[in-house]
């Protein structure tokens, strides 16, 4: 990792379980209709209904900053650890153009967005996956970001907010991608030891590695309509245990019917939901609201 500069101020499914091999948001350009109804469906539509399909609630993936803009205050977001960059410590062959090419891509240095802002009136730390970026891999600046998301609300008693969009670990960074595992793992004492309230949303995809470590270690875990999450796909988890899984068993709904998720909350609720959870939780943990 390399630093550069000082923190600045930035304005700010039904799924089905299967691998998305077109971005769906340029579908609707060409298709002109959902991919899970089929019925027609106009960019327009969708930014009204924050990316939700309005005939079946297939629930469309969101860019970091549309996420931000649906669920922050309107006004300005200060963004958190802007200045360190991605570096290849392996040497990877081609990584640095693989990273330069989702840049251009996303508008992001990384696959992650982390910030001071407020939430239904509630200043909040705010860390937000854009599965644009590498698929939302994890590497070392992905872990170092939100690790340091996590100490600043311990430090200054806020509640912290994780939208989780991830694939898994980077493979381009080898060990020190898995090492961001038990590194956030670890950094989730510093909030509970604060007394400081820890909201998930998992969003579609929650794979491996994230899903293995911070994303399941929320105080309350939410989760959108359809998201897919596992840790590995059917065919290996079936292979392990020597048992055929459901056909919805990486969708949020089987997690939640078993006690994985606490509640699955559709995008047009969710902005409420949080503010529920920051009226209840902030004042009993002693955090500033």
């Amino acid at each position: 990792m390399k630093s550069k500069g000082i923190q600045g101020w930035i304005r700010g499914r039904i799924e089905h379980p299967v691998q998305k091999k077109h971005d769906e948001r340029l579908l609707i350009d060409e298709t002109h209709s959902c991919p899970s109804c089929h019925r027609h469906l106009s960019a327009q539509e969708l930014e009204a209904t924050l990316y939700v399909c309005p005939h079946c609630q297939h629930h469309f993936r969101l860019t970091a900053w549309e996420r931000i803009r649906f669920t922050a205050d309107e006004g300005v977001f200060q963004e958190l650890s802007s200045e360190i960059e991605t570096a290849n410590p392996l040497e990877f062959p081609d990584y640095e153009q693989k990273l330069d090419a989702a840049f251009r891509k996303t508008g992001i240095k990384e696959a992650v967005v982390t910030g001071l802002c407020r939430v239904d009136g509630h200043e909040v730390v705010l860390a937000i996956m854009d599965f644009r970026f590498i698929g939302g891999s994890m590497g070392a600046v992905v872990g170092e970001k939100v690790m340091r998301a996590m100490l600043v609300a311990a430090e200054q008693k806020l509640p912290l907010i994780v939208f989780t969009s991830s694939g898994g670990a980077r493979m381009q960074e080898g060990i020190l991608s898995l090492m961001q595992m038990a590194k956030t793992a670890v950094a989730t004492q510093a909030l509970d030891k604060a007394r400081c309230p820890y909201f998930v949303v998992l969003t579609d995809p929650t794979t491996a590695g994230v899903l293995a470590s911070f994303a399941m270690l929320g105080d309350v875990t939410l989760a959108e309509p359809g998201a897919l999450m596992r840790f590995a796909g059917a065919r290996v988890v079936a292979g392990t245990i020597r048992e055929k899984v459901p056909e919805n068993f990486p969708l949020s709904q089987y997690h939640y019917e078993r006690g994985f998720i606490d509640l699955i909350v559709p995008r047009q609720d969710m902005r409420a939901t949080l503010g529920f959870l920051l009226r209840t939780h902030v004042q009993a943990a002693g955090g500033k609201g």
